[in-house]
């Protein structure tokens, strides 16, 4: 599959942080062709972290291109290690074709440039945890989803009630069927990108319909929000920023003391689009009306016939 070329990628129309850099939200919009991505981040530093070690896409690419990555705690360089990541993704990625083995490929690629950029100032390792989507076609409707670790992407339905979907499953050594190191836990990550620990990077390709949505998180937030808390924080009319806020108070006030990332890209339909494929069935209608009042005619008239006939004299 192909990326879709590069569309009408406009400034973020939002952008704010708190001034003690523990928070940050933006919203940027990309339209091709007849669809139209809302896309919005927000991201928020952990009480018990000095920085967020969370980083994510900036939403000013010219491909519909979205990484969050989650950098490790326990290794050296956690926030350089996420940046390093997201950044190297994105210049991989862009500057060709991008498939199921592209993305593998880049993911691999930034294994090694993340881990030799930790060795040059430490001899400690260092990593992140990854999850990355792409939108491909010129209708982007169709997503290649790709993630090393425990950050997650889920697909909300515009379907009122209906819960998230998890779209990924965390390399946890409880889903590998692992041991952990001693003092570890079967709940954290197996496998990170920047330590050599990933061989064959996660990739799957999924639908995502008109009015859906892709969100891609950090630990900090679904470790704290169920699929249903999910849909019902990132569905509504207030803007899609605001909605990403919305999910990370959410997992704050439950409980949440990690950096917490949320990404959302919603897939519409370009006002114009709309506004055509309203002419279009206003005059498919009028039409079957037109249609279906001539069939009426014709069955009056056909009622009338016998009827006529009965009334003929016929001379002997």
């Amino acid at each position: 599959m192909n990326v879709a070329s590069a569309g009408d990628r406009q400034a973020p129309r939002r952008e704010s942080a708190r001034s003690d850099g523990s928070a940050f939200v933006r919203e940027a919009v990309f339209a091709t062709g007849e669809i139209r991505l809302d896309t919005a981040v927000a991201s928020s530093r952990g009480r018990s972290h000095a920085v967020n070690e969370d980083w994510h896409s900036a939403l000013g690419g010219t491909s519909p291109l979205f990484v969050v990555a989650d950098g490790v705690s326990s290794g050296a360089m956690a926030s350089s290690a996420s940046r390093g990541l997201v950044s190297r993704l994105h210049e991989t990625l862009e500057r060709g074709r991008i498939d199921a083995d592209a993305m593998r490929s880049a993911v691999l690629d930034a294994d090694r440039e993340v881990g030799r950029s930790i060795a040059s100032l430490t001899n400690a390792s260092g990593a992140a945890t990854v999850a990355l989507c792409a939108g491909t076609g010129a209708s982007l409707s169709r997503w290649l989803v790709a993630w090393v670790g425990d950050c997650r992407v889920y697909r909300v339905s515009a379907q009122d009630g209906a819960p998230a979907q998890l779209l990924t499953l965390d390399d946890t050594y409880r889903h590998l069927n692992e041991q952990p190191p001693p003092g570890g836990s079967l709940d954290d990550p197996a496998r990170m990108v920047g330590n050599g620990a990933v061989d064959v990077p996660n990739v799957r390709d999924v639908d995502l319909g008109r009015d859906e949505m892709l969100l891609l998180c950090s630990d900090g937030v679904h470790k704290h929000a169920g699929p249903h808390d999910i849909a019902r924080l990132l569905r509504g009319p207030t803007p899609l920023a605001a909605r990403c806020l919305r999910l990370i108070e959410f997992a704050r006030t439950s409980g949440s003391n990690d950096d917490a990332t949320v990404l959302v890209v919603h897939r519409a339909e370009r006002a114009r689009a709309r506004l055509a494929r309203l002419v279009l069935i206003g005059a498919l209608i009028a039409l079957a009306a037109g249609a279906l009042l001539l069939l009426a005619a014709d069955w009056v008239t056909a009622q009338r016939l016998p009827a006529a006939a009965t009334h003929v004299k016929v001379q002997p």
